[in-house]
């Protein structure tokens, strides 16, 4: 188990803008201490799912102008809990088990902050998703 601990640990990279003060909220500290990081290391794949969430409907986001891929990126990760479950699994997944004891304590509210991260994410590389290199 301490393996996996370690292992994790050391995959993730270090946010040098994510700081972690006392006087911030746990939730915030958690926020910058182990969500940011995951979903910074998590990035690439999370292009590719939603590059596929895409795909499977029917590409219809390639039609779409910037402000309304804006709002497809939004409506997926706040309205399909099928796929913002998904998308939760790439992250928790990543957390120790200790991170998980934290993360139970108080989920709702950080499924929100890290669904707002990984949302800022997507829209931040939405020219990642353009149809030419979506292939």
């Amino acid at each position: 188990m301490e393996n996996r601990e370690s292992n994790l640990l050391a995959m993730r990279p270090q946010l040098l803008n994510a700081r972690v003060s006392d006087n911030m909220s746990n939730d915030e500290r958690f926020q910058n201490k182990t969500i940011r990081p995951i979903i910074k290391l998590q990035g690439d794949l999370l292009i590719v799912v939603f590059k596929n969430y895409i795909k499977k409907r029917k590409n219809t986001f390639y039609e779409l102008k910037l402000e309304k891929r804006m709002e497809f990126i939004e409506n997926a990760i706040q309205k399909d809990m099928k796929f913002r479950n998904s998308l939760k699994g790439m992250i928790i997944g990543q957390f120790t088990v200790e991170e998980y004891q934290i993360y139970i304590q108080n989920s709702s509210a950080l499924n929100k902050r890290m669904m707002n991260i990984v949302k800022e994410r997507l829209q931040d590389n939405v020219q990642l998703l353009e149809h030419s290199l979506a292939s």
